[in-house]
């Protein structure tokens, strides 16, 4: 560790020159320029400030770093990863359509997208085809402008065209526009209570890896078994739970309820959750309001982020 009377350079390329005194500012130059070179020059008789750099490096780290989202409601979320655009579970239908079970209606869409102008879409990521609520009409034309679709092996067969399937645990790697990999992680999923599979067909969530950050994408699951096993495997700084106790077959939930959700919160003590797929469809039976009281009844609530509809909001990196 340096002294107080002992300064390190560094010298980085492209002339970017950084002044660090202590240990914690050299580690933070250690992230944003692994590259660096250091010196270490007597020169206590000089007065310089902890920390000089050229503010356009930061800019550029955080762009490269940089993930936001913005939340349109139901399942579905723009995540914006260096640059790549990722949507979860297109629903863009407007409020109204009802969707059929067994032939009888079943749900109906009580809102419509927060935001209809969604730009280009790279990736999708769909937990399933096979549920109105987590693909719609809108969102199912979507997918053939897509390059790309991620999703469960049996639901690819059904979609073909530019859409892969991944088993559980099953990875592949897409590419941003720079050239950098994101890794994407197939994970188990279970669509309600146990012997539910025959009714609701196969599920899967999604780990979001880049670089040194994860991202948690459930799909429509409760906790068991299998969200444990992918604590034990990876460590998401954030994970966007799909929630609202769902119940469109009778008095049993199909998605998190607030207990699934506390579990969750449990299994990864250092993530933030994010609620998703709480609102906007008549078969959901708790909302926003029960996940933050339930939350904060544990003395949890800072563990809870609710994005705001429609806009973009940055997930900046954990403290873990």
């Amino acid at each position: 560790m340096a002294g107080k009377n002992k300064f390190f350079f560094f010298f980085i390329p492209q002339n970017y020159t950084l002044f660090c005194h202590t240990q914690e500012q050299i580690g933070l130059i250690g992230q944003i320029a692994p590259e660096a070179a250091i010196f270490q020059p007597e020169i206590a008789h000089r007065t310089i400030t902890p920390v000089t750099l050229l503010k356009t490096r930061f800019q550029n780290y955080n762009m490269k770093n940089s993930i936001d989202a913005t939340y349109l409601g139901g399942p579905t979320v723009i995540l914006e990863i260096g640059g790549l655009r990722i949507m979860t579970d297109p629903t863009l239908d407007p409020a109204g359509t009802t969707f059929m079970i067994n032939d009888k209606p079943g749900y109906r869409k009580l809102e419509g997208p927060a935001l209809t102008d969604i730009g280009k879409i790279d990736l999708v990521l769909l937990s399933h085809d096979q549920h109105g609520d987590n693909l719609d009409n809108a969102g199912r034309q979507l997918l053939k402008t897509v390059p790309l679709t991620l999703t469960t092996r049996i639901g690819a067969e059904r979609l073909k065209d530019n859409v892969k399937g991944l088993a559980p645990w099953e990875s592949t790697t897409v590419h941003t526009p720079s050239g950098e990999e994101i890794v994407i992680t197939s994970t188990p999923a279970r669509h309600g209570p146990a012997g539910v599979e025959r009714l609701t067909g196969d599920v899967t969530g999604f780990i979001v890896s880049y670089g040194d950050r994860q991202l948690y994408i459930t799909g429509d699951t409760v906790f068991y078994e299998g969200l444990a096993e992918v604590a034990k495997r990876f460590k998401p700084e954030y994970i966007f739970i799909f929630a609202g106790a769902a119940q469109p077959r009778g008095p049993f939930s199909v998605t998190m309820d607030t207990n699934d959700a506390i579990d969750t919160a449990f299994a990864f003590p250092e993530s933030t959750l994010i609620p998703v797929h709480f609102e906007g469809w008549s078969h959901f039976t708790q909302s926003a309001e029960s996940l933050q009281r339930s939350f904060t009844a544990l003395g949890i609530i800072d563990r809870l982020m609710i994005l705001p509809p429609g806009k973009s909001t940055n997930l900046p990196p954990t403290a873990s």
